[in-house]
């Protein structure tokens, strides 16, 4: 059982890092652009919240699978498939979870406004220091909102992670499976643990979100 634990564990956090970095550049463009084919873009990243876990898992299962041509690519660096490996499962929660990042991430640099940045370029700041001196502090509050959703995302997925990973005990194995394996099995006392602790973590996720938010509201640091 640990394994499992830390297995989905090490996939909720790698997950998260990887597309807080993933998404920022995402949410910065289309909170700071001014074009009609943004909203293709937008449309695009949030395409994995109304998608079917199983529709977007089998598409994920094909684009990594050995035969095609993305893989392909990979070929030459001994890389044949990554169709149930642990990498695979990271690549499927980073698409599964992108809404849950770029949403807040950009709900907070369209909060921010124009005005900041206008004052950072007068002080002849960089745009990149500018972004990294202004526009990253003012939008914490939107990053830490995607950190919890993403983590708390990852460790609830299900349908993705099955169609991609399978369930490698040790390697691609995670707590949603485990509980669907158990009820297969009809160890009901088992599953109900494992789907308490689920639900406790949740619960904690979302308060703690919550909190934050009204933290915010009411101008405390």
């Amino acid at each position: 059982m640990g394994e499992v634990v830390w297995t989905t564990l090490k996939l909720a956090g790698l997950t998260t890092v990887l597309l807080l970095i993933l998404a920022t550049p995402i949410a910065w463009w289309l909170a700071r652009r001014r074009t009609w084919w943004k909203e293709i873009v937008a449309a695009v990243t949030t395409l994995p919240i109304i998608l079917p876990p199983s529709v977007l898992g089998f598409y994920l299962l094909i684009a990594i699978a050995p035969q095609s041509p993305l893989m392909s690519l990979l070929h030459p660096f001994g890389i044949r498939t990554l169709a149930f490996t642990f990498q695979g499962l990271v690549i499927g929660s980073m698409v599964y979870s992108l809404p849950f990042a770029v949403q807040p991430i950009r709900g907070a640099f369209e909060a921010m406004g124009p005005r900041p940045m206008e004052v950072a370029a007068t002080l002849r700041a960089s745009p990149f220091d500018a972004f990294a001196t202004v526009a990253l502090p003012l939008a914490r509050r939107g990053f830490l909102t995607a950190a919890i959703l993403v983590f708390a995302h990852t460790i609830g997925e299900f349908g993705v992670v099955l169609m991609i990973g399978g369930s490698i005990p040790g390697k691609t194995e995670v707590l949603s499976v485990r509980i669907y394996q158990l009820v297969e099995a009809l160890q009901y006392g088992e599953a109900h643990r494992l789907a308490a602790g689920v639900v406790v973590f949740s619960f904690a996720a979302l308060l703690a979100m919550l909190l934050i938010d009204r933290r915010w509201d009411r101008g405390l640091p």
